[in-house]
């Protein structure tokens, strides 16, 4: 795919916040990229056009994405709010909470949706979380940190 410069982004309002987000993209249903940042130092509108821009083409676990799928393909924004620190898995909320695990230079992060889309429960989503970190799926109960966070999902279905 020959990469355009990401579009002009509209600004103010919510647009102007300083929060995470992450561009989701599907094709027939099924995850083909997928990337965000947790914290930013730009305004909203900018971080989304750029993650746009580029997730279709650099998310690691994926091939670029073809002119052939571009019919299939469908669009997801999660806007972020801050997180916060939990000490027990009983206040994780799913289908509310997205989840961040960390232990030393490990970090991993799971969106609110993902849990719900699989039929996890907090424990499941707690593992999972872990793995996506490269850590033990244990970990959260030998002191990683757990964080969560809520987020607003924006998106089309075809």
């Amino acid at each position: 795919m020959r990469r355009q410069p990401p579009p002009h982004a509209d600004r103010g309002g919510a647009l102007e916040w300083l929060r995470g987000a992450f561009v989701t993209i599907h094709c027939r249903g099924d995850l083909r990229g997928c990337l965000g940042h947790i914290e930013t130092e730009a305004p909203l509108a900018d971080t989304i056009a750029h993650l746009a821009a580029y997730v279709s083409d650099s998310d690691p676990r994926f091939d670029p994405v073809s002119a052939l799928e571009l019919d299939a393909i469908d669009l997801e924004i999660s806007v972020l709010t801050p997180e916060r620190e939990i000490h027990s898995i009983a206040e994780i909320e799913i289908g509310r909470h997205g989840l961040i695990v960390e232990q030393g230079a490990r970090r991993g992060l799971l969106l609110p949706q993902v849990a719900t889309e699989y039929g996890w429960d907090a424990q499941a989503f707690v593992s999972h979380t872990c793995l996506k970190a490269a850590l033990p799926a244990d970990a959260w109960r030998q002191g990683a940190r757990i964080l969560i966070f809520e987020a607003q999902v924006f998106g089309e279905h075809r």
